[in-house]
């Protein structure tokens, strides 16, 4: 399956700028590009890792100090 044809979403809390990124899930794997260059490399992850990295975000593990 090319990437081109998963159904890639932005986060609703995206800017009208448009500075995010898409995420694309199948049951093995999620795909993450830069929505301003779609053609452009995709990061690929484990469904477990990605799981890992989204409870890190949450609970602030990846926070700037003093942010």
């Amino acid at each position: 399956m090319q990437h081109a044809e998963f159904h890639w979403r932005k986060s609703t809390r995206s800017g009208a700028a448009g500075h995010c990124v898409e995420v694309a899930t199948i049951p093995s794997a999620v795909f993450v590009r830069d929505s301003k260059d779609v053609t452009g490399p995709v990061l690929t992850f484990a469904e477990s890792d990605w799981s890992g990295f989204i409870h890190g975000v949450r609970a602030g593990e990846f926070d700037r100090p003093g942010a």
